[in-house]
Protein backbone atom coordinates (compact mmCIF):
# COMPACT_ATOMS: atom_id res chain seq x y z
CA UNK A 1 0.00 0.00 0.00
CA UNK A 2 1.10 3.85 -1.43
CA UNK A 3 1.81 5.58 1.44
CA UNK A 4 -0.56 8.94 1.24
CA UNK A 5 1.85 11.67 0.61
CA UNK A 6 2.13 14.73 3.11
CA UNK A 7 1.19 18.37 1.08
CA UNK A 8 3.44 21.04 2.52
CA UNK A 9 3.35 24.53 1.19
CA UNK A 10 6.28 27.18 1.23
CA UNK A 11 7.43 30.41 0.41
CA UNK A 12 4.68 32.35 -1.82
CA UNK A 13 2.17 29.31 -2.33
CA UNK A 14 1.62 29.25 1.23
CA UNK A 15 1.30 33.25 1.56
CA UNK A 16 -1.46 33.29 -1.53
CA UNK A 17 -3.35 30.55 -0.11
CA UNK A 18 -3.40 32.70 3.33
CA UNK A 19 -4.24 35.95 1.28
CA UNK A 20 -7.11 34.26 -0.67
CA UNK A 21 -8.68 32.86 2.86
CA UNK A 22 -8.50 35.89 4.58
CA UNK A 23 -9.94 38.20 1.21
CA UNK A 24 -12.49 35.54 1.73
CA UNK A 25 -13.25 36.47 5.42
CA UNK A 26 -13.36 40.39 4.88
CA UNK A 27 -15.97 39.89 1.81
CA UNK A 28 -17.86 37.72 4.24
CA UNK A 29 -17.99 40.24 7.09
CA UNK A 30 -18.46 42.61 4.43
CA UNK A 31 -21.60 41.28 3.44
CA UNK A 32 -23.00 40.53 6.84
CA UNK A 33 -22.48 44.50 7.74
CA UNK A 34 -23.88 45.89 4.34
CA UNK A 35 -26.90 43.16 5.00
CA UNK A 36 -27.65 44.67 8.79
CA UNK A 37 -27.41 48.37 7.36
CA UNK A 38 -29.88 47.79 5.33
CA UNK A 39 -31.73 45.89 7.42
CA UNK A 40 -31.67 48.56 10.33
CA UNK A 41 -32.42 51.22 6.98
CA UNK A 42 -35.50 49.41 6.22
CA UNK A 43 -36.65 49.29 10.08
CA UNK A 44 -36.02 53.15 10.69
CA UNK A 45 -37.59 53.79 7.51
CA UNK A 46 -40.79 51.99 8.29
CA UNK A 47 -40.98 53.87 12.07
CA UNK A 48 -43.68 56.19 12.39
CA UNK A 49 -41.82 59.52 11.75
CA UNK A 50 -42.42 62.56 14.46
CA UNK A 51 -43.28 59.99 17.47
CA UNK A 52 -44.74 62.80 20.14
CA UNK A 53 -43.24 62.83 22.86
CA UNK A 54 -44.83 62.83 26.61
CA UNK A 55 -43.17 64.68 29.27
CA UNK A 56 -43.79 63.35 32.50
CA UNK A 57 -42.76 65.60 35.57
CA UNK A 58 -42.67 63.72 39.12
CA UNK A 59 -41.81 65.20 42.78
CA UNK A 60 -41.58 61.66 44.03
CA UNK A 61 -39.97 58.60 42.66
CA UNK A 62 -41.40 56.06 40.09
CA UNK A 63 -41.48 53.24 42.22
CA UNK A 64 -43.40 55.65 45.09
CA UNK A 65 -46.11 55.84 42.41
CA UNK A 66 -45.66 53.11 40.50
CA UNK A 67 -49.32 52.02 40.22
CA UNK A 68 -50.46 55.37 39.18
CA UNK A 69 -47.61 55.10 36.52
CA UNK A 70 -48.57 51.64 35.23
CA UNK A 71 -52.86 52.82 34.96
CA UNK A 72 -51.11 55.87 32.99
CA UNK A 73 -49.60 53.42 30.60
CA UNK A 74 -52.43 51.33 30.73
CA UNK A 75 -54.94 54.50 29.85
CA UNK A 76 -52.59 54.69 26.83
CA UNK A 77 -52.05 51.53 25.69
CA UNK A 78 -55.57 51.36 25.29
CA UNK A 79 -55.75 53.88 22.88
CA UNK A 80 -53.36 52.54 20.57
CA UNK A 81 -49.69 53.95 21.79
CA UNK A 82 -46.85 51.54 22.66
CA UNK A 83 -44.02 53.21 24.63
CA UNK A 84 -41.28 53.16 22.51
CA UNK A 85 -42.93 52.55 19.30
CA UNK A 86 -45.40 54.92 18.53
CA UNK A 87 -44.81 57.60 21.37
CA UNK A 88 -41.84 58.31 23.31
CA UNK A 89 -42.21 59.20 27.48
CA UNK A 90 -39.89 61.64 28.73
CA UNK A 91 -39.54 60.65 32.69
CA UNK A 92 -37.61 63.54 35.26
CA UNK A 93 -38.42 62.76 39.17
CA UNK A 94 -37.44 65.15 41.77
CA UNK A 95 -37.06 61.97 44.15
CA UNK A 96 -38.60 64.27 46.89
CA UNK A 97 -36.55 66.81 46.57
CA UNK A 98 -39.29 69.60 45.54
CA UNK A 99 -36.43 72.39 44.81
CA UNK A 100 -35.65 70.18 41.72
CA UNK A 101 -38.97 70.31 39.85
CA UNK A 102 -38.19 74.37 38.70
CA UNK A 103 -35.29 72.92 36.68
CA UNK A 104 -36.61 69.03 35.66
CA UNK A 105 -39.97 71.09 34.58
CA UNK A 106 -37.32 73.66 32.70
CA UNK A 107 -35.66 70.62 31.10
CA UNK A 108 -38.65 69.18 29.74
CA UNK A 109 -39.53 72.84 28.13
CA UNK A 110 -36.08 72.69 26.55
CA UNK A 111 -36.94 69.18 25.13
CA UNK A 112 -40.08 71.01 23.62
CA UNK A 113 -42.47 67.33 24.31
CA UNK A 114 -45.76 68.24 22.99
CA UNK A 115 -47.40 67.67 26.62
CA UNK A 116 -46.55 67.56 30.02
CA UNK A 117 -48.00 65.63 32.33
CA UNK A 118 -47.60 65.85 36.04
CA UNK A 119 -47.83 63.28 39.11
CA UNK A 120 -49.52 65.76 41.70
CA UNK A 121 -49.82 69.87 42.72
CA UNK A 122 -46.40 70.17 43.17
CA UNK A 123 -45.38 69.06 39.98
CA UNK A 124 -48.53 71.12 38.62
CA UNK A 125 -46.87 74.15 39.66
CA UNK A 126 -43.91 73.73 38.66
CA UNK A 127 -44.74 73.06 34.98
CA UNK A 128 -46.96 76.31 35.11
CA UNK A 129 -43.90 78.17 35.84
CA UNK A 130 -41.93 76.73 33.20
CA UNK A 131 -44.71 76.80 29.96
CA UNK A 132 -47.36 78.64 28.98
CA UNK A 133 -47.66 77.29 25.83
CA UNK A 134 -46.89 73.29 26.15
CA UNK A 135 -50.11 71.89 27.47
CA UNK A 136 -49.89 70.58 30.78
CA UNK A 137 -52.07 67.55 31.91
CA UNK A 138 -52.86 67.19 36.01
CA UNK A 139 -52.49 63.46 36.72
CA UNK A 140 -54.52 64.98 40.01
CA UNK A 141 -55.38 68.14 42.13
CA UNK A 142 -56.58 69.27 45.58
CA UNK A 143 -58.24 72.12 44.02
CA UNK A 144 -57.44 73.12 40.42
CA UNK A 145 -59.28 76.81 40.74
CA UNK A 146 -58.10 77.52 44.74
CA UNK A 147 -54.27 76.41 43.09
CA UNK A 148 -54.91 79.13 40.15
CA UNK A 149 -53.84 76.08 37.62
CA UNK A 150 -57.37 77.05 35.91
CA UNK A 151 -60.26 79.55 35.42
CA UNK A 152 -62.79 76.95 36.15
CA UNK A 153 -63.40 72.98 36.06
CA UNK A 154 -65.71 73.66 32.88
CA UNK A 155 -63.31 75.92 30.80
CA UNK A 156 -60.02 75.74 32.17
CA UNK A 157 -59.17 78.49 30.20
CA UNK A 158 -55.14 78.54 29.82
CA UNK A 159 -52.82 75.31 28.96
CA UNK A 160 -53.86 73.37 31.95
CA UNK A 161 -56.23 70.58 32.23
CA UNK A 162 -56.62 67.06 33.28
CA UNK A 163 -58.02 65.28 37.01
CA UNK A 164 -59.10 66.91 40.00
CA UNK A 165 -59.88 64.82 43.69
CA UNK A 166 -61.75 67.71 44.28
CA UNK A 167 -64.77 66.13 46.20
CA UNK A 168 -66.50 67.75 49.19
CA UNK A 169 -68.02 64.84 50.95
CA UNK A 170 -64.94 62.69 51.45
CA UNK A 171 -64.03 64.39 54.50
CA UNK A 172 -67.58 63.53 56.01
CA UNK A 173 -67.27 60.55 55.00
CA UNK A 174 -63.53 59.19 56.35
CA UNK A 175 -64.85 60.65 59.40
CA UNK A 176 -67.73 58.62 59.48
CA UNK A 177 -65.79 55.84 58.89
CA UNK A 178 -64.05 56.38 62.16
CA UNK A 179 -66.67 56.80 63.83
CA UNK A 180 -67.54 53.53 62.66
CA UNK A 181 -64.97 51.51 63.76
CA UNK A 182 -64.59 53.78 66.97
CA UNK A 183 -67.43 53.89 68.48
CA UNK A 184 -66.42 56.59 71.12
CA UNK A 185 -64.71 58.23 68.57
CA UNK A 186 -64.70 62.21 69.83
CA UNK A 187 -61.08 63.32 69.17
CA UNK A 188 -59.47 63.33 65.96
CA UNK A 189 -56.26 64.22 65.18
CA UNK A 190 -55.98 66.11 61.72
CA UNK A 191 -52.51 66.01 59.77
CA UNK A 192 -52.23 68.08 57.12
CA UNK A 193 -49.55 70.81 55.33
CA UNK A 194 -50.96 74.47 55.23
CA UNK A 195 -48.69 75.80 52.64
CA UNK A 196 -49.98 72.89 50.13
CA UNK A 197 -53.08 73.77 47.32
CA UNK A 198 -56.24 72.58 48.56
CA UNK A 199 -55.46 72.29 52.50
CA UNK A 200 -57.60 74.87 53.48
CA UNK A 201 -60.75 73.65 51.96
CA UNK A 202 -59.81 70.26 52.50
CA UNK A 203 -59.66 71.39 56.38
CA UNK A 204 -62.78 73.24 56.26
CA UNK A 205 -64.74 70.66 55.14
CA UNK A 206 -63.52 68.56 57.69
CA UNK A 207 -64.20 70.92 60.00
CA UNK A 208 -67.78 71.06 58.71
CA UNK A 209 -68.04 66.93 59.10
CA UNK A 210 -66.59 66.76 62.94
CA UNK A 211 -69.06 69.34 63.75
CA UNK A 212 -72.01 67.23 62.38
CA UNK A 213 -70.71 64.06 64.36
CA UNK A 214 -69.98 65.88 67.44
CA UNK A 215 -66.43 65.41 67.18
CA UNK A 216 -63.52 68.34 68.29
CA UNK A 217 -60.58 68.42 66.06
CA UNK A 218 -56.88 68.91 66.34
CA UNK A 219 -55.12 70.23 63.72
CA UNK A 220 -51.64 69.83 63.49
CA UNK A 221 -49.60 71.70 60.13
CA UNK A 222 -46.61 69.45 59.08
CA UNK A 223 -44.48 71.73 57.50
CA UNK A 224 -41.22 69.36 57.22
CA UNK A 225 -40.51 65.58 57.22
CA UNK A 226 -39.01 66.12 60.69
CA UNK A 227 -42.52 67.52 61.91
CA UNK A 228 -43.68 63.72 61.09
CA UNK A 229 -41.91 62.47 64.36
CA UNK A 230 -43.35 64.81 66.84
CA UNK A 231 -46.92 64.50 64.98
CA UNK A 232 -48.05 61.54 66.81
CA UNK A 233 -47.02 62.50 70.06
CA UNK A 234 -48.37 65.93 70.07
CA UNK A 235 -51.60 63.92 68.68
CA UNK A 236 -51.24 61.64 71.69
CA UNK A 237 -51.00 64.43 74.52
CA UNK A 238 -54.12 65.67 72.81
CA UNK A 239 -55.60 62.60 73.89
CA UNK A 240 -56.77 61.98 70.17
CA UNK A 241 -59.10 58.56 69.61
CA UNK A 242 -57.93 58.90 66.12
CA UNK A 243 -55.69 60.31 63.41
CA UNK A 244 -56.86 61.67 59.84
CA UNK A 245 -54.29 62.52 57.47
CA UNK A 246 -55.23 64.78 54.55
CA UNK A 247 -53.14 64.74 50.71
CA UNK A 248 -49.39 66.40 51.06
CA UNK A 249 -45.90 65.87 49.24
CA UNK A 250 -44.47 66.10 52.76
CA UNK A 251 -46.18 62.82 53.20
CA UNK A 252 -46.14 60.69 50.03
CA UNK A 253 -42.49 60.06 50.16
CA UNK A 254 -42.39 58.57 53.95
CA UNK A 255 -45.45 56.56 53.63
CA UNK A 256 -43.85 53.46 55.39
CA UNK A 257 -42.43 56.20 58.26
CA UNK A 258 -46.04 57.10 58.90
CA UNK A 259 -47.85 54.18 59.20
CA UNK A 260 -45.43 53.26 61.69
CA UNK A 261 -45.53 56.20 63.72
CA UNK A 262 -49.29 55.28 63.50
CA UNK A 263 -48.66 51.63 64.80
CA UNK A 264 -46.29 52.36 67.51
CA UNK A 265 -48.85 54.99 68.81
CA UNK A 266 -52.01 52.56 68.16
CA UNK A 267 -53.70 55.32 66.70
CA UNK A 268 -56.32 54.15 63.95
CA UNK A 269 -55.62 56.34 60.77
CA UNK A 270 -57.63 56.99 57.84
CA UNK A 271 -55.41 57.62 54.62
CA UNK A 272 -56.39 59.98 51.08
CA UNK A 273 -54.64 57.19 49.51
CA UNK A 274 -54.69 53.48 48.99
CA UNK A 275 -50.90 53.37 48.92
CA UNK A 276 -50.82 54.15 52.64
CA UNK A 277 -52.64 51.30 53.26
CA UNK A 278 -50.50 48.85 50.81
CA UNK A 279 -47.42 50.24 52.93
CA UNK A 280 -49.05 49.05 56.20
CA UNK A 281 -51.76 51.85 57.14
CA UNK A 282 -55.23 50.91 58.45
CA UNK A 283 -57.59 52.65 56.17
CA UNK A 284 -58.17 54.81 52.91
CA UNK A 285 -61.44 56.24 51.54
CA UNK A 286 -60.64 58.66 48.41
CA UNK A 287 -61.06 58.55 44.56
CA UNK A 288 -59.49 55.94 42.45
CA UNK A 289 -55.94 57.39 42.10
CA UNK A 290 -55.27 54.39 39.26
CA UNK A 291 -58.30 55.71 37.27
CA UNK A 292 -57.57 59.61 37.54
CA UNK A 293 -53.97 58.42 36.05
CA UNK A 294 -55.43 55.87 32.76
CA UNK A 295 -58.12 58.78 32.47
CA UNK A 296 -54.98 61.55 31.72
CA UNK A 297 -53.96 58.77 29.53
CA UNK A 298 -56.85 60.43 27.51
CA UNK A 299 -56.63 64.16 27.95
CA UNK A 300 -53.00 63.59 26.37
CA UNK A 301 -54.74 61.70 23.47
CA UNK A 302 -56.78 64.64 22.93
CA UNK A 303 -54.00 67.02 22.89
CA UNK A 304 -52.23 64.67 20.34
CA UNK A 305 -54.71 65.28 18.28
CA UNK A 306 -55.47 68.97 18.34
CA UNK A 307 -57.73 69.53 21.33
CA UNK A 308 -56.36 72.72 23.12
CA UNK A 309 -56.96 72.26 27.16
CA UNK A 310 -58.20 75.43 27.57
CA UNK A 311 -61.36 73.68 26.06
CA UNK A 312 -61.03 70.15 28.03
CA UNK A 313 -62.53 70.49 31.31
CA UNK A 314 -61.11 69.56 34.70
CA UNK A 315 -62.75 66.10 35.39
CA UNK A 316 -63.82 65.48 39.02
CA UNK A 317 -63.57 61.58 40.83
CA UNK A 318 -66.42 59.03 39.95
CA UNK A 319 -64.72 55.82 41.10
CA UNK A 320 -63.47 55.82 44.83
CA UNK A 321 -62.15 53.18 46.72
CA UNK A 322 -62.44 51.71 50.60
CA UNK A 323 -59.51 49.73 51.25
CA UNK A 324 -58.72 48.20 54.92
CA UNK A 325 -55.93 46.26 56.14
CA UNK A 326 -56.72 43.64 58.80
CA UNK A 327 -52.91 43.31 59.75
CA UNK A 328 -52.71 46.74 60.76
CA UNK A 329 -56.24 46.52 62.98
CA UNK A 330 -54.71 43.71 64.81
CA UNK A 331 -51.80 45.54 65.66
CA UNK A 332 -53.52 48.10 67.75
CA UNK A 333 -55.88 45.78 68.89
CA UNK A 334 -58.78 46.98 66.83
CA UNK A 335 -61.71 45.14 65.56
CA UNK A 336 -63.42 45.99 62.39
CA UNK A 337 -66.93 45.96 61.93
CA UNK A 338 -68.55 43.71 59.45
CA UNK A 339 -70.77 45.98 58.52
CA UNK A 340 -67.74 48.00 57.84
CA UNK A 341 -65.80 44.93 56.21
CA UNK A 342 -69.25 44.11 52.99
CA UNK A 343 -68.69 48.01 51.83
CA UNK A 344 -64.29 47.31 51.36
CA UNK A 345 -63.51 46.99 47.58
CA UNK A 346 -60.56 45.67 48.59
CA UNK A 347 -59.16 44.13 52.44
CA UNK A 348 -55.37 43.63 53.56
CA UNK A 349 -55.43 40.66 55.39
Amino acid sequence: MKKLSRIRFFGSQSDNLKSKIQNRKSAGVLAIAFTLAICEAVALARQPKNVPRIGFLGATSSSTIAGRLEAFRHGLRELGYVEGKNIVIEYRWAEGKFDRLPDLAGELVRLNVDVIVTGGPADTRAAKKATATIPVVMGFDNDPVGSGFVTSLARPGGNITGLSTLSPELSGKRLELLKEIVPRLSRVAVFGTSIQPGNAQSLTETELAARAFGVQLQYLDVLDPKDIETAFPTAGSGRADAVLVLQSPVFNPRRAQLVDLAVKSRLPAVYAQPEYVESGGLMTYGPSMTDLFRRAAYYVDKILKGAKPADLPVEQPTKFELVINLKAAKQIGLTIPPTVLARADRVIR
